[in-house]
């Protein structure tokens, strides 16, 4: 009797060795395809009066899109942060998730809309609301793409500084 607890505790350790294994081969899978995901970077700058933006945008092989976003508005303090999005049509939809410099313990989000039209990207005008703690852009009324400040133009990225 002894002999056959000892056998079914040796076949469990092994059981669990063996999904162990599965379970590295695994994140090692996922680790690879997020690497093969990525594509190539692509850099843009908007420059409005004494204002520029620097973005860097990378799009994953399942639609989404990732990046930084720096924002140096005059008289305001640095913006850097994250965005993380997708396309939809010619529009990009995204969540900018930043920290002010100044203030670095605070974290905030908002959403923003890009057109690209060729190689520009325009940052567009939109109302925003706020629904359980988070800011959307308003339903029932359009982005403008019209009336901006940035225009972001296609950059080298290896040139691009932030």
């Amino acid at each position: 009797m002894k002999k056959i607890r000892i056998v079914g505790l040796v076949l469990i350790l092994i059981g669990f060795k063996s999904c162990k294994k599965n379970e590295d081969k695994k994140e090692t899978e996922k680790t690879n395809t997020e690497t093969e995901q990525l594509a190539t970077e692509q850099c843009y700058k908007a420059v409005y009066e004494k204002d520029t933006l620097d973005l860097k945008i990378t799009p994953l092989k399942d639609g989404k899109i990732v990046g930084s976003l720096v924002m140096k508005v005059f008289d305001e303090p640095k913006r850097e942060g994250k965005i993380e999005g997708e396309f939809k049509g010619d529009t990009l939809f995204c969540s900018y998730t930043f920290i002010l410099t100044k203030d670095v313990t605070k974290t905030y989000k908002n959403p923003m809309a890009f057109l690209k039209q060729g190689d520009e990207l325009i940052l567009g005008n939109g109302e925003i609301e706020m629904y359980l703690g988070a800011s959307y852009f308003k339903k029932d009324k359009p982005i403008d793409f019209e009336k901006v400040k940035y225009k972001f133009a296609s950059v080298d990225c290896s040139t691009k500084t932030n």
